[in-house]
């Protein structure tokens, strides 16, 4: 999957320093470190509710972190990534469902093949996000939810 889908949910140019055209690109303003933005733009996507919203967000950056992330407007590498890791994971959701509101509810919902976890919650983790994809794969390719 393309990272364009990833930059998108992430807030597009404006959460980002520079263009990004393909994978090289997005490695490289993660290892600079995303702008706060594009956290806050990805957990707005999945996340209407603004309770719901914060805790997402302080499972990606503890609070006290995330204050100070907020006089400084970045994120630290360790951060990008798992924020461009959730981007990319809700970019294929709506790939695979063809629908934000859909993609939401997978999402968001507990899933029994992920211990009746959200698989929204289980991608903050590398081998989380890998366990989903592998979910949003399959159901791709015509095996049930």
């Amino acid at each position: 999957m393309e990272p364009r889908a990833a930059v998108e949910i992430m807030g597009g140019s404006a959460a980002l320093h520079a263009s990004v055209q393909g994978l090289a690109d997005l490695r490289a303003e993660i290892a600079r470190g995303l702008r706060l933005a594009a956290l806050q733009k990805t957990a707005e996507h999945v996340f209407p509710d603004p309770a719901a919203r914060k805790r997402f967000l302080h499972r990606i950056v503890p609070e006290g972190s995330y204050k100070r992330r907020t006089k400084t407007g970045q994120l630290t590498p360790a951060e990008s990534e798992r924020t461009a890791r959730i981007a990319h994971v809700v970019a294929l959701a709506e790939y695979v469902w063809e629908d934000p509101e859909a993609a939401r509810e997978f999402l968001t919902t507990p899933h029994p093949e992920l211990g009746d976890r959200p698989p929204i919650e289980v991608a903050v983790d590398d081998f989380g996000a890998r366990h989903v994809e592998e979910i949003l794969h399959g159901i791709l390719h015509g095996l049930p939810a």
